[in-house]
């Protein structure tokens, strides 16, 4: 292991937490700076040991993709799921619990999807079973279970496969 590598054992997740502390700090400062890129090497440093066998992350312009694509679903989920709040009545309502087949074998990838169904309004990952293979979502309305289902797989899982495995 280079010298390098032992000071930043995880070099994205330094950026990551460096431009996360800037945001928080909601003012561009040199102290600003260099307290996130403190806190962008420790916070790393102290936690390598739990990442033994950290994902490697194949396809940056899918990332890239999928993150533009996740912004854009949410705020179209706010506007669906306000839609079903002001103008659907309870009776035409359609909630219902969606078992999803994952193809995923990779936990950071399951955990992503997860928080990808969460994050969007409408829907929530309740669940994923023990061995991985199934992630149980809640949807506010879903008529057509199998649609939601379809399109979790395709517009999430595909790419989250491309990326992650």
């Amino acid at each position: 292991m280079t010298l390098l590598r032992r000071i930043f054992p995880h070099p994205h997740l330094t950026i990551l937490l460096t431009l996360v502390w800037m945001l928080l700090a909601n003012r561009a400062s040199l102290n600003s700076l260099l307290f996130g890129l403190f806190l962008g090497i420790v916070i790393p440093f102290l936690t390598r040991a739990y990442w033994p066998d950290r994902p490697k992350l194949r396809n940056w312009l899918m990332i890239v993709e999928y993150i533009l694509i996740v912004l854009w679903d949410i705020v179209m989920a706010n506007i669906i799921v306000a839609r079903i709040i002001l103008f659907k009545r309870d009776e035409e309502r359609s909630p219902a619990w969606i078992c999803i087949p994952l193809d995923l074998l990779r936990p950071e990838a399951i955990t992503v999807l997860a928080g990808t169904i969460t994050m969007t309004p409408g829907t929530v990952s309740a669940d994923v079973s023990a061995e991985g293979h199934c992630l149980l979502v809640h949807c506010l309305d879903a008529p057509d279970p199998d649609a939601v289902r379809d399109e979790i797989k395709d517009r999430y899982e595909r790419r989250l496969k491309e990326i992650f495995e």
